[in-house]
């Protein structure tokens, strides 16, 4: 990267802090979630967010394995969580195919909600490949580094923290803050609310499978909403 990228890389910068404020209490929880797993070692639950990389997933897979559940239920499960992520792959696959080889292959890796939103809202089909990459290196880096860190603060601070604190909130405080910003159609709308909606009713299921089934409601109501629009 030279000079001239650097009015990209401090525009990215800004568009990923407000998604970080929301992401913090997020990785707190799945630090605090690593040290209440008692039959996971602090270390190997750390590990996991450099190697999965995968919030929602990983406190998931985390709180099962805590709980005695067994390896290949966890990864079940995680992979389950983790589907939404081919979706984003599909809609992003036509970017990709001019790009270099290496960041092909590279890229992928840190396609997390964040991420995604933020390619699909703040930047258009126009912007040349070079600058797509600046852009999705600076805020990929950004996040993964800012996570790594979020979620050590939550083990190392996680004997200390009140119950009462209502860490919790950092999930869907994240989620509202990725899905505002892409609100600009109806369909969009629609499959907001109702997601919403059904991802708060079926809160109690185990494993933050309400989060799962509120998604995919939501994108087959959006889906319906922009079908109907089209007619």
């Amino acid at each position: 990267m030279n000079t001239k990228d650097r009015p990209l890389i401090k525009r990215a910068v800004r568009d990923a802090i407000p998604l970080l404020i929301g992401a913090l209490p997020f990785g707190v929880l799945m630090g605090l979630t690593i040290v209440e797993a008692e039959s996971v070692n602090n270390f190997v639950g750390w590990l996991s967010s450099t190697l999965i990389f995968a919030g929602a997933a990983q406190i998931a897979m985390t709180s099962l394995l805590g709980s005695g559940g067994t390896v290949l239920l966890a990864i079940t499960v995680g992979l389950v969580i983790n589907a939404r992520h081919m979706m984003y792959s599909a809609a992003l696959a036509p970017r990709f195919t001019t790009q270099p080889r290496w960041f092909r292959i590279l890229a992928p890796y840190w396609l997390i909600d964040q991420v995604f939103a933020l390619i699909d809202t703040r930047i258009d089909d126009t912007v040349s490949d070079r600058d797509l990459r600046v852009y999705w290196l600076t805020i990929a880096l950004t996040f993964f580094t800012m996570w790594n860190v979020f979620v050590t603060i939550g083990i190392f601070l996680g004997p200390v923290i009140p119950e009462s604190w209502p860490v919790e909130f950092g999930v869907p405080a994240m989620f509202i803050g990725i899905v505002v910003p892409a609100l600009k159609t109806r369909p969009a709308a629609v499959a907001a609310i109702v997601g919403a909606f059904v991802g708060a009713t079926a809160s109690t299921l185990p494993l933050g499978m309400g989060l799962l089934v509120g998604g995919l409601v939501g994108i087959v109501a959006g889906t319906a909403a922009d079908r109907g629009a089209r007619v």
